[in-house]
């Protein structure tokens, strides 16, 4: 047996020193951020509502996040300054100091006064409300460079619109009381109970839109005894308002010889089309209104996004209704603000985990490239136009949200 040395020859990437002993690197965990929220008081649409209530604001303040509200936000829905107070709110009586907060909130979208007050590079949640926003209001929004979010716009994991379903659950319901009520001689109606009596057939209402609008709809005025009719293109929908109502209805496609039979038969035309990215579609023509019954009702939901009936123009709560061809439309896009302390809860309830989870994420932009569905309800980031509907409608650049936040992470 030889005394000489053995030489191996190992490869280079075991010779190069990888396998050498190096210090431990320890994670260094971010601290969450304070947010500095606002809620001014609403002054336009007649809109009662406040995006957060007190209960929300305390929870909020428990997680170190700071809420300034402007003095009288809550008082139509039942909810005092002292409230607010109690929460940990700091209470205060120009609007100036509210708009000074880094994350806006809102249940009305701001008005063209309101736009001037708003902070550079800060973020505005409100709803969109296609038919009151103007090119100019972009314009302003494009020039703060402020980050805002569309309400009825942002999804949850499966797909559904949070804000949109709760308010949509309540406009269902209000759409169907606010209905009969129409039809009563004294506000200018046919004169028909909406659900009938002994000897007498109830009153046929036409529900245009299978989701959550038309769901609540039906349950109502079937609650009441009317007679219904439910038109959507998506034939799942229309089996699982069916089935989820538990009994047996007309049902059909939107088929414009079927449509248009039964409107001219129709009390009532619920409009309760959703558009997930712009303005609704418009499904019922200003011919088929003419040649409906005179003193019959419409009630289009759909107003906040267009309209989905060729005669409706947006209305408020002060005048909420106005005739043509002798039939009265109801086009109030804040229907739910009818209720305003139940939709302020609803609202809140909402807004509040969200603003949790901004606050955990470390930074806005971080949770929108986290969140899909927050994401999707930006429609402005940093002084760039990112929905693609507004940009084709005021002929204003269409940028990408998504690679605008994958090159600023």
């Amino acid at each position: 047996m030889s005394d000489q040395p053995r030489h191996y020859n190992f490869p280079e990437w075991i010779r190069g020193g990888k396998y050498e002993t190096v210090a431990e690197r320890l994670e260094i965990k971010k601290p969450n951020i304070q947010l500095f929220i606002g809620i001014p008081k609403e002054t336009t649409l007649q809109e009662n509502r406040v995006a957060l209530v007190p209960s929300a604001v305390s929870t909020l303040i428990a997680y170190g996040h700071k809420v300034r509200i402007e003095a009288g936000a809550g008082e139509k829905a039942n909810l005092s300054d002292h409230d607010y107070s109690e929460a940990g709110a700091e209470v205060v009586k120009k609007r100036e100091d509210v708009f000074k907060a880094e994350v806006l909130i809102k249940v009305a979208p701001p008005s063209l006064n309101e736009t001037s007050l708003l902070q550079v590079g800060h973020t505005l949640i409100s709803p969109l409300q296609i038919p009151v926003i103007s090119e100019d209001y972009i314009k302003h929004l494009l020039k703060k460079k402020v980050n805002a979010l569309a309400m009825e716009y942002m999804t949850d994991s499966d797909g559904s619109y949070p804000i949109v379903r709760i308010m949509s659950e309540m406009a269902g319901v209000s759409a169907v009381l606010t209905a009969g009520q129409l039809l009563n001689n004294t506000e200018g109606g046919m004169g028909v109970l909406l659900g009938g009596i002994s000897g007498v057939p109830p009153a046929k209402v036409v529900i245009l839109g299978a989701g959550v609008v038309g769901e609540h709809a039906t349950r109502a005025a079937l609650g009441l005894g009317a007679s219904v009719s439910i038109f959507d293109d998506n034939i799942y929908k229309l089996m699982r308002i069916k089935h989820r109502v538990g009994q047996s209805l007309f049902t059909s496609a939107l088929n414009p010889i079927y449509l248009e039979s039964e409107i001219l038969n129709a009390d009532v035309i619920i409009g309760a089309i959703h558009s997930e990215t712009g303005r609704s579609p418009i499904v019922v023509s200003e011919e088929m209104v003419a040649k409906m019954k005179k003193g019959s009702v419409i009630i289009d939901v759909s107003i906040d996004q267009g309209g989905c009936i060729a005669t409706s123009e947006v209305t408020s709560h002060e005048n909420p209704t106005f005739t043509k061809f002798g039939v009265i439309h109801y086009c109030v896009p804040n229907i739910a603000s009818k209720m305003a302390r139940t939709a302020s809860v609803a609202v809140s309830n909402i807004l509040t985990p969200l603003l949790i989870k901004a606050g955990q994420t470390h930074s806005i932009d971080q949770l929108l490239f986290d969140d899909y569905g927050l994401r999707h309800g930006v429609y402005t980031y940093k002084g760039f136009l990112t929905n693609q509907y507004l940009a084709s409608r005021f002929g204003i650049k269409y940028t990408d949200l998504n690679l605008l936040l994958a090159s600023a992470l």
